[in-house]
């Protein structure tokens, strides 16, 4: 096999190791051939790889940082040693690869977090002021990503309160780094002639996220106009922020593109009456704290969404006759829907109109056990529920029973939230053993929500006898404990 060939097959088999960071740092260490392959892999989206610890973010921030200016061209370092910014030995000798080249995404405010942790540890030898220094620093950094990234894929770029305001269209080589740019994560606050400038480079942006910050830029309006073909949008707003009203006319003239749109609402909450012009919507996320924001959604009740597949809605949900409404309209086509709402009438609703469900995340009090039976029955491509069990919620053991005798025969995938952190061990073995005897079986994933990571009381030393021993039956294919977050849906 020809090293070219044996590269292609290598490239082709680490694709799949994409999102495995420790598969891939272990490739790293085999040869020059495989590391190259991995490098390149890793550092295409380097900011996806994230620490849960304060520790190892430090690490891993202090590692980004010296990598990062390892590959500023000897100008920049002079500039920055010139300013007394002194950075280690390590950085100053010559890197294996130039990573920066392999970027297809860029992250400013990651980059000015790592710029942060980098000076807050230098501070003592400063003799100017913190921003002066950040900004010298984010600048020869971006320098370089217009000048050595061929061609950038996702920019994110928010707020610009904590960060220097540089803008990126200014530096000459920006114009082919940016022209295939199609993904945009920004702040609504960035000034208007980076939007101005943006607008005119790029045209081909196909998902866009606004974050709402104080006032929307003007430039915004015009960047969201210049766009061929918008198909995805999250607006996204914090509480006293702005609401995307100004954004509403710059977005009409994607009605017929948009097939994903996301809302997060804070206080001041927009209209929703104007996703009636989205008609070819496939998913449809609407995230808010309370009832009332949805005023305007009875507006789409009438509206037939003949491409709709997901809705996700969370602790505000339109009113239940609304609802009932729109699943008569829409319910046909949906694949999954998502609310941490519940109302009996609204369950027995998606049983009537919505057979088509595949993924499903719904309440039920403790005495609606029948109604769950009756979703079993008639949405017959079910294959995954999320349910909040105990408290007040469905019971454990008639949860257990209804699954393993009612749930459909492609239904291979259970979450639960356990409010009361407690499984008997006699109803996990029965229900495991239910599911074994079941005429259409299917390896189950079994997946425990808890609020913490206390699981002393949820998964004892017998509960974990129970589960790796129907794992060793192959009745198990995959058993996880995860902490429940705020709106996970």
């Amino acid at each position: 096999m020809s090293c070219q060939l044996l590269a292609d097959c290598l490239n082709e088999i680490f694709e799949y190791l994409e999102d495995d960071k420790v598969t891939l740092h272990s490739c790293l260490l085999v040869n020059h051939l495989w590391c190259e392959i991995s490098v390149r892999i890793l550092w295409r989206n380097v900011w996806r790889f994230k620490s849960t610890s304060s520790f190892q973010s430090d690490q891993v921030s202090s590692k980004m940082f010296d990598n990062i200016i390892t590959c500023l061209p000897d100008e920049s370092k002079e500039i920055l040693h010139k300013n007394g910014i002194f950075v280690s030995k390590s950085t100053s000798r010559p890197s294996f690869f130039n990573y920066i080249s392999f970027c297809k995404v860029l992250s400013v405010n990651e980059i000015d977090l790592i710029i942060q942790h980098f000076l807050e540890i230098q501070r003592l030898g400063l003799t100017r002021s913190l921003h002066y220094y950040k900004y010298l620093i984010l600048h020869e950094i971006l320098k370089m990503y217009m000048k050595q990234v061929p061609s950038l894929k996702a920019l994110k770029y928010l707020s610009t309160k904590n960060i220097s305001n540089i803008t990126l269209t200014y530096f000459p080589e920006s114009i082919g780094c940016l022209t295939n740019l199609s993904v945009l994560s920004c702040g609504s606050d960035i000034h208007s002639e980076f939007f101005y400038q943006l607008s005119q480079i790029c045209c081909n942006i196909r998902s866009l996220t606004v974050e709402f910050e104080g006032t929307v830029s003007n430039g915004l309006k015009d960047l969201i106009s210049s766009q061929h073909r918008l198909e995805s949008l999250s607006l996204i707003q914090s509480y006293n922020s702005t609401d995307w009203k100004e954004l509403i006319p710059s977005l009409k003239k994607h009605s017929n593109t948009l097939i994903k749109l996301k809302i997060n609402g804070g206080e001041n909450d927009g209209p929703l009456s104007f996703i009636t012009r989205f008609k070819n919507l496939q998913e449809l996320t609407l995230f808010f704290d309370y009832n009332d924001a949805f005023e305007d959604f009875k507006e789409l009740k009438f509206v037939k969404f003949s491409q709709l597949q997901i809705l996700k809605l969370s602790f505000g949900c339109p009113t239940v006759d609304i609802m009932i409404k729109f699943f008569e309209n829409n319910g046909k086509n949906l694949k999954e829907f998502c609310t941490c709402n519940y109302d009996n009438r609204l369950n027995l609703a998606i049983a009537r109109f919505c057979p088509n469900l595949k993924s499903l995340f719904t309440l039920f009090l403790d005495n609606e056990i029948e109604t769950l039976k009756a979703i079993f029955n008639n949405c017959q491509q079910l294959e995954s529920i999320k349910v909040w069990c105990g408290n007040g919620y469905l019971n454990e053991s008639e949860l257990f029973e209804a699954l393993a005798n009612y749930s459909p025969k492609n239904f291979n995938e259970l979450e639960i939230y356990f409010i009361e952190r407690e499984i008997l061990s006699e109803n996990l073995e029965k229900f495991f053993n239910n599911w074994k005897n079941r005429i259409s079986q299917r390896s189950l994933s079994f997946i425990i929500l808890i609020e913490d990571n206390d699981t002393t009381n949820m998964i004892n030393n017998e509960n974990m006898k129970i589960i790796e021993k129907y794992k060793n039956l192959g009745i198990i294919k995959k058993f996880e404990i995860r902490e429940y977050k705020d709106y996970e849906i």
